[in-house]
């Protein structure tokens, strides 16, 4: 058992990585999906198993849950994490389930808003959900988590990168957390001495713009990074930043890091070029998905820059079958890095309930105790990481990677 804590951040940072031209938009899966609403179970090839039945005769299956944005401005993130789950459900329950045991599958839509993310939880619960992977976005994660805790159920986050995601101790998550993200990244430009001047713009009202935010700027004070300017914007005000935009020019800032969506990055990448500023751009994980907006021109995200934790163009087997899978699964639809870390949430809770030696009869709290004490003590080669670990506090132990956008698609940093 953990006691409550503070963050245990990851130390790995590998340059190496990239995504592929990608069209994640908010169309549903394929026939290995039932979907009701927005509540979908997954899966059932596993249901023929005589393990698999209670003492009524009826199916004794896993439910597992999970939320996230499949409309609105976030939807790219919902959408993908929803078929990387369902993903590697259909692949678990082909194969025999889970110690025989099939996994039932449930999604609601949160539209990335936390207390519809809270009532996307309740609904679940009512559907008699044991375990939760998400919410997608750090706001609903961060929401669900108190609820969450209180109800002792175990809650894996596959993308939110909020700093305190992982307080309550039965979350965990399976990408790395904002501030390390923030440090790396700072780390990363000093050390390739990428800017002589460096500006940053981010959204003040934002826990995950925020949280990378703050240790981006610590550690490039450490590393002597010459910091010009600080803007900022708030959820109120993401649609015109040609003031912000004005001040980091004038203050001759050559690379603009921006930890900030997918969708306000488009607008900011347009007004650069308007007004003929054209330092270097760097994001987050959160810039993932720019190249799928409708009616995008590619062109204005040319030599962007940001971090991820899977490149669908990896020379890894695993990561070309998946990306293969994906699309079959999807109808053509290309997998993000949130559609990768979803689908190794799955086989991740798989390897701690057979560690754990788990049944679907136990209750929510007993499986969220076993499971909160199994995490720690397994190691998962991933589509994200090599021999995962998680630590007590709930963090991961693996590497983060950095891409570039070059004619339309994603690259390897070298």
């Amino acid at each position: 058992m953990r006691n409550n804590r503070q963050v245990k951040h990851a130390a790995a940072f590998i340059m190496a990585g990239a995504i592929c031209s990608m069209a994640l938009t908010g169309c549903g899966s394929k026939a290995a999906a039932e979907t009701t609403g927005s509540t979908t179970t997954a899966g059932t090839a596993a249901e023929t198993s005589a393990d698999s039945t209670d003492g009524n005769g009826e199916e004794s299956a896993f439910i597992i849950g999970s939320c996230g944005p499949i409309t609105g401005a976030t939807a790219i993130y919902g959408t993908a994490v929803k078929n990387g789950a369902e993903l590697a459900v259909k692949e678990i329950n082909e194969a025999g389930g889970i110690d025989g045991h099939p996994i039932r599958f449930l999604f609601e839509d949160d539209e990335n808003d936390p207390e519809k993310g809270v009532n996307a939880y309740n609904t679940m619960k009512d559907n008699g959900m044991q375990i939760l992977i998400g919410a997608t976005t750090a706001g609903p994660t961060l929401a669900i988590g108190g609820e969450t805790e209180k109800d002792n159920m175990f809650q894996i986050a596959p993308s939110a990168t909020a700093k305190n995601v992982t307080k309550p101790k039965n979350v965990f998550r399976m990408t790395l957390s904002g501030p390390v993200q923030g440090g790396k990244i700072a780390d990363y430009i000093a050390d390739n001495e990428l800017a002589e001047k460096v500006g940053i713009l981010y959204d003040n009202s934002d826990v995950y713009s925020g949280d990378i935010y703050q240790e981006f700027a610590k550690h490039a004070n450490e590393k002597g990074l010459d910091l010009v300017a600080v803007e900022t914007f708030t959820s109120d005000s993401k649609t015109d930043f040609r003031v912000q935009l004005t001040k980091l020019k004038d203050a001759g800032a050559d690379l603009v890091f921006m930890p900030v969506y997918y969708t306000e990055a488009s607008l900011i990448l347009k007004q650069a070029r308007d007004m003929d500023y054209a330092p270097q751009f760097f994001g987050g994980n959160g810039m993932d998905g720019i190249l799928d907006i409708p009616n995008f021109d590619k062109s204005l995200a040319e030599g962007l820059i940001l971090v991820s934790s899977f490149a669908a163009d990896m020379s890894d087997p695993a990561a070309a079958k998946f990306v293969n899978d994906y699309k079959e699964y999807s109808g053509g639809i290309a997998p993000l890095q949130f559609s990768a870390e979803a689908y190794d949430c799955v086989y991740a809770i798989k390897e701690a309930i057979e560690e754990a030696g788990i049944t679907p009869e136990q209750s929510v709290s007993e499986i969220g105790d076993a499971l909160e004490a199994a995490m720690p003590s397994i190691q998962y080669d991933g589509l994200t990481g090599q021999g995962i670990t998680f630590s007590e506090d709930g963090e991961p132990q693996k590497a983060l990677m950095t891409v570039e956008i070059k004619d339309g698609a994603y690259h390897v940093m070298k």
